[in-house]
């Protein structure tokens, strides 16, 4: 898709877009928990709970912003990128690849680059949660019940994670 002679340059520029992009919606959570931590004396007098008053500011401070959320509704998994979310870099990534003078796109239809990007990253995407859920299914296959969240739990989940990863030709260790 790309000519370029310097490919680790290209790929750090990506790593920053995308970095920064999943990184926008912990920020914005942390400025609502600074703005509730102002008003905690008044919610704790009124009743007021907090998670209902978090979920309404960053939902008033992402529609401000126009910020779009990293997890999708959709999913229900706090822990999955949107698809708005994965469509929003792969905008980004192809306005950051028409104004690098590092590379040359071999096509010139920033639409059909953008769509390859947006599949690339889905594939992955999917990937990723295959090999995530066969490494729970491992860890919940154990002859005795392994409390999601322990010690134990998570250090075999990481090691049937990098097992899983292995079999697709990735190493954790390099």
């Amino acid at each position: 898709m790309m000519e370029t002679p310097n490919p680790d340059l290209v790929a750090e520029k990506i790593n920053e877009i995308i970095s920064e992009e999943l990184s926008a919606e912990d920020r914005l959570n942390d400025e609502v928990r600074d703005i509730l931590s102002q008003y905690s004396e008044y919610m704790r007098r009124e009743s007021v709970s907090y998670q209902e008053m978090f979920r309404r500011i960053k939902n008033q401070l992402i529609s401000q912003r126009k910020v779009i959320r990293a997890s999708g509704r959709d999913s229900g998994d706090s822990m999955k990128l949107s698809r708005d979310k994965v469509t929003d870099i792969s905008h980004k990534v192809v306005e950051m690849l028409r104004k690098n003078r590092e590379l040359r796109l071999k096509n010139k239809d920033s639409n059909a680059v953008r769509l390859e990007i947006l599949k690339v990253m889905t594939d992955l995407l999917l990937a990723e949660d295959k090999v995530d859920r066969a490494s729970r299914q491992k860890v919940r296959s154990q002859k005795r019940e392994i409390p999601e969240g322990s010690e134990e739990w998570d250090i075999l989940h990481r090691r049937y994670y990098a097992e899983e990863l292995k079999k697709l030709g990735i190493d954790l260790a390099k």
